[in-house]
């Protein structure tokens, strides 16, 4: 019998935290998100995965304000369960722009996969969730689904590859990869897809030097964060060509707002002023021209989307203060600096000054801006960090759906920010 959305799904969307995962490709460019939502009530992530309520709200919020605005131009995954599939609500979900997720807890029965079959037809496209095993279940949804989630922790290298050969046709998709090592064993097993935070931890390499261009790059944020005159900030942008071009590039995305073009550094100056230059600096940091989409990232999606999460939370906390706001973003963005160079924050910060304040929140977590940095990483590892969001919001006198909203602010201008470099 099929179940109409609940009329109270949309206020339902306040009181749960939203995440997005990324899910990235064998060239480790990002392909998708998986979208997450637990209950901002629950003291326990424990059961929430298959609550009907909480998918409820997930898709009347993202038919309310747009997938795009949550996953960009990128595919969304979300979870569903034996009610979500049943109900009729599920149609709501644009099904250009979804993956179904069958989880794990749904019994593969008659009325089940015919409505498969019958969502299937209508152009939605599947993925069956935490494959562990080679089970009755899993056969009789696999000639339905397109892609196969396999849970890698704990297990062991012989089993993994066992079940990946178990497996053939179907886009294999490896979840929680939390190293390089486990994502370059998937990979030779065959792997399509990945999802994990492997990209995003520093792999410290010994005698690991920054490159030049990135060494400019610094000294630039360096010659910012002091009183150096316009003249030798605009001396030394001139002496890298290469950086000069792609830094007027990304100042005239849409997210910078301007009412004209900028042609000059001069200009760029200017209108921006140092500390809005200073953010396109950290931003062509993690840009990569020529690799995957626009050149953007899974680490610059990440570190961006930290950056102008954290920005907006201290508007919020301190509206009438900017330059809190301004700082914020710094942490947010040089927060991952360790990953994308795979060197010690200690070192990293030998190569450009930041104020103390900075350094307290990269280095240990501390005072107001490290609040709001354990609060960003804590959404990003919503599963595992659930107990920690509350008392981060009530330390900060925010509510959850604070945190929403300002997480699809931030989404909506990264998602912009991606198309442009």
């Amino acid at each position: 019998m099929m179940s109409s959305i609940p009329d109270s799904a949309a206020v339902a969307a306040k009181e749960y935290f939203l995440a997005r995962q990324p899910i990235l490709n064998r060239e480790q460019g990002l392909s998708a998100y998986e979208l997450l939502f637990r209950s901002a009530a629950g003291a326990s992530a424990s059961g929430v995965t298959d609550d009907l309520t909480a998918t409820a709200s997930l898709i009347a919020h993202a038919s309310d304000l747009g997938m795009e605005q949550v996953v960009g131009d990128k595919l969304g995954f979300v979870n569903v369960d034996a009610a979500v599939l049943m109900s009729d609500f599920v149609q709501f979900l644009p099904r250009n722009k979804v993956v179904l997720e069958i989880l794990e807890t749904v019994k593969a029965t008659p009325e089940i996969l015919a409505r498969v079959m019958e969502l299937q037809k209508a152009g939605f496209h599947f993925a069956l969730d935490d494959v562990i095993a080679d089970n009755e279940d899993v056969q009789k949804f696999l000639p339905l689904v397109e892609i196969v989630k396999i849970d890698i922790m704990g297990m062991e290298a012989g089993a993994l590859a066992k079940l990946a050969r178990m497996l053939p046709g179907k886009r294999l998709l490896a979840e929680k990869v939390e190293t390089q090592a486990e994502f370059e064993r998937c990979l030779a097993l065959g792997f399509e897809f990945f999802q994990g935070y492997y990209f995003a931890r520093p792999v410290i390499l010994s005698g690991k030097k920054i490159a030049p261009s990135e060494l400019s790059i610094l000294h630039l944020m360096g010659l910012l964060n002091s009183d150096a005159e316009n003249h030798e900030i605009e001396v030394s942008i001139k002496q890298d060509v290469t950086l000069g071009i792609n830094l007027l590039k990304l100042v005239n995305t849409p997210a910078i707002g301007a009412k004209t073009r900028i042609d000059s550094i001069a200009q760029a100056l200017m209108i921006l002023g140092r500390r809005q230059l200073q953010r396109w600096l950290q931003i062509l940091l993690y840009a990569k021209p020529g690799k995957g989409s626009h050149g953007a990232t899974p680490l610059l999606q990440l570190a961006t989307t930290r950056g102008k999460l954290l920005e907006l939370l201290a508007q919020k906390c301190h509206p009438q203060k900017r330059n809190m706001a301004d700082t914020a973003f710094t942490v947010g963005i040089m927060s991952l600096m360790d990953a994308l160079f795979n060197l010690p924050m200690t070192e990293i910060l030998t190569q450009v000054s930041v104020a103390d304040e900075v350094e307290d929140a990269l280095l240990k977590r501390g005072g107001f801006y490290g609040e709001l940095l354990k609060l960003a990483e804590a959404i990003e590892h919503l599963d595992q960090s659930l107990d920690r969001l509350l008392p981060s919001l009530d330390e900060l006198d925010l509510s959850a759906e604070d945190l929403n909203e300002l997480q699809l602010e931030a989404f909506d201008w990264v998602n912009k920010i991606a198309q442009q470099v």
